[in-house]
């Protein structure tokens, strides 16, 4: 899917935000439905750890908020969408610019809906690895996101496509 004018915006007010500044990764890319976001960390003097490769939180904190931004913005607002775990494995030091593309998999609203049929709340686990330009894995990051249904919500739409 392409970026649409909504999600343009929301990219560039994304990469000014101070916070996600400070990561110094910078968002590439944001799907017009927020199914995928495309994310890019340059090694840099704001990146660059004590042994000149990327720092480890740099490479956590360019990643670290898109699938609870994503699912927000995929499931409405009759649910609650919070961070709750991740973990970060580091493969190899990053001596150049790493990429990362988050994507939700097909059909994950619908497994949501599902699973919150039987249950108060669900937690979901996505993994995202940030990648140098010959396709090697540097650093792997897995997020638990935990879902439950708003109370006092409006009925949520059905599920985007």
């Amino acid at each position: 899917m392409r970026e649409s004018f909504r999600t343009f915006l929301s990219r560039h007010l994304f990469n000014a935000w101070p916070c996600y500044r400070g990561t110094g990764g910078r968002v590439t890319f944001i799907a017009g439905d927020w199914s995928e976001v495309r994310v890019r960390l340059p090694l840099s003097w704001r990146t660059r750890n004590y042994v000149g490769t990327i720092f480890g939180g740099s490479g956590y904190g360019a990643v670290d908020p898109f699938f609870m931004l994503m699912l927000m913005h995929r499931l409405g607002p009759g649910f609650e969408v919070w961070d709750k775990a991740a973990t970060v494995r580091f493969r190899r030091p990053g001596r150049g610019t790493l990429t990362a593309r988050l994507a939700l998999p097909h059909g994950e609203e619908e497994a949501i809906h599902a699973a919150l049929r039987g249950a108060r709340s669900v937690d979901r686990t996505y993994r995202v690895a940030l990648v140098d330009a010959a396709g090697e894995v540097h650093v792997e990051v897995d997020k638990v996101v935990h879902v439950r249904l708003r109370y006092n919500a409006p009925p949520s739409p059905e599920p985007r496509p």
